[in-house]
């Protein structure tokens, strides 16, 4: 992971930034950990600029504005540090743990609704449904999108597969892959080598390729065509799904708006195999 100061260092390279712009790039690189938290207000007041200058740096930088920028320092932040250290951020010992996690998402899911491409998240779906074929890849606690996303899209009447094993297994799987299919690679926080070259070996071989993360720039979204990135900061030592949840809700909602009437007819024929195989309970 490169550290913020490289990062924001490389992202200059080449902008148009101007002597007050140099003063909050240079805030942003030295002071990740305030900076990731501050309000353009309070960067403009560290750095002795106004809040507009904030916001036109953030611009210059590649973003839409402060939000995402801060999004963005955030995540890759937190990426830099080990799990416990992770906890010693998060650990405030007058609040109510359960209550802090529910509000935490919420502040999330809210970050998430004013921050997300919704172009991204329709160019995804549209993928998934036009494709042949296609795989999911996530690892560990973030199988969880990856699978609700293969399962319903299933449901669906598309073949849609969560790749749950890594290794040989991973790479049989890749090697079927081309042109006509998809795949969708999900992970926050670090980045395991296997998805980001999984990601890139489908890229190269012409698969359309596309991530749903938490940072803009990493090795995962140089190698995806389409990218969705949401807030993923949880209370404690792991990283929030909860934004990462609602977007996959989402992409099936637009999968199944795409589909129409054939996605309705396999809806239906799913469930007239529950019924022949009595699955469900009276």
């Amino acid at each position: 992971m490169e550290s913020a100061e490289a990062w924001v260092r490389d992202r200059s390279d080449g902008a148009a930034l101007g002597p007050k712009s140099e003063r909050v790039a240079r805030l942003l690189a030295t002071q990740p950990e305030f900076t990731s938290y501050a309000s353009a207000g309070a960067v403009a007041g560290r750095a002795g600029v106004d809040a507009a200058t904030v916001v036109r740096t953030a611009r210059a930088l590649g973003f839409s504005g402060w939000p995402e920028l801060r999004l963005e320092l955030r995540s890759r932040y937190l990426a830099s540090l080990r799990a416990t250290e992770v906890l010693g951020q998060h650990e405030a010992p007058a609040s109510d743990p359960i209550l802090h996690a529910l509000r935490s998402d919420m502040d999330s899911l809210a970050l998430a609704t004013r921050t997300l491409d919704v172009a991204a998240v329709r160019a995804v779906a549209a993928s998934v449904a036009s494709a042949r074929r296609t795989l999911v890849l996530a690892s560990g606690a973030f199988s969880g999108p990856a699978y609700l996303l293969a399962h319903c899209s299933g449901f669906m009447g598309l073949d849609v597969q969560f790749a749950a094993r890594g290794g040989t297994t991973l790479v049989n799987t890749l090697t079927g892959l081309g042109p006509e299919d998809c795949l969708v690679a999900i992970n926050f926080w670090r980045l395991p080598r296997e998805i980001r070259d999984a990601t890139e070996i489908a890229h190269d071989a012409g698969v359309t390729t596309c991530a749903l993360t938490d940072l803009h720039r990493s090795g995962l979204t140089e190698a995806a065509d389409h990218v969705i990135t949401v807030p993923s900061e949880g209370t404690s030592h792991f990283p929030s799904l909860t934004a990462a949840m609602s977007v996959v809700h989402a992409l099936l909602a637009e999968i199944t708006r795409l589909r129409g009437d054939d996605a309705r007819a396999a809806i239906g024929a799913t469930e007239d195999l529950w019924q022949r195989m009595d699955l469900m309970c009276e």
